[in-house]
C-alpha cells in the first residue's frame, strides 16, 4: 500500500466545479489502478500558531482547503502508473483545474501502521 496525499485551496463558489472534476479525475485515477480515493471539503481547519493548512498552502479569503488521499497499490506502481498517466492526451484535455494548481501541495507516503482499512499492509 502506499498513499499520495494532497492539499489544495479551492476558492469556495467552486465546490461544484470541484466535485465534478474529482469525480471525472477518480475514474481516471481508477483506470490506472488507484485504489481508492477520498476527497474531503473543508469542515474544521483550524488556525495554527506557527503552521497550519491554510498556511502550507497559501489560501486567501474565500478558498476552502480540499483534503485527498489516494491509495495504491506500491510505490512502483505509483510512480509507473504517474508516468503512463502525464503521457495520456486526456490528461492535457481535462481543461482547467477549478483551483490553482501551483499552490497544490503532494506528498507520498509509506503507511507505518494501518487500522480498519480493508487494503492491508
Amino acid at each position: 500500500m502506499y498513499i499520495a496525499g494532497l492539499v489544495i485551496p479551492v476558492p469556495e463558489e467552486n465546490r461544484d466545479a470541484y466535485r465534478a472534476w474529482a469525480a471525472q479525475s477518480a475514474a481516471f485515477f481508477r483506470e490506472y489502478g488507484c485504489l481508492e480515493i477520498v476527497e474531503s471539503w473543508e469542515d474544521n481547519v483550524p488556525d495554527g500558531k506557527q503552521t497550519d493548512f491554510r498556511r502550507a498552502v497559501a489560501a486567501k479569503p474565500g478558498e476552502k482547503i480540499v483534503f485527498i488521499w489516494q491509495v495504491w497499490p506500491g510505490r512502483d506502481f505509483f510512480n509507473a502508473a504517474e508516468e503512463k498517466m502525464h503521457q495520456d492526451p486526456r490528461m492535457d484535455e481535462a481543461g482547467e483545474p477549478p483551483f490553482d494548481a501551483s499552490r497544490l501541495i503532494l506528498g507520498c507516503f509509506q503507511p507505518i501502521h494501518v487500522m480498519g482499512h480493508s487494503h492491508g499492509t
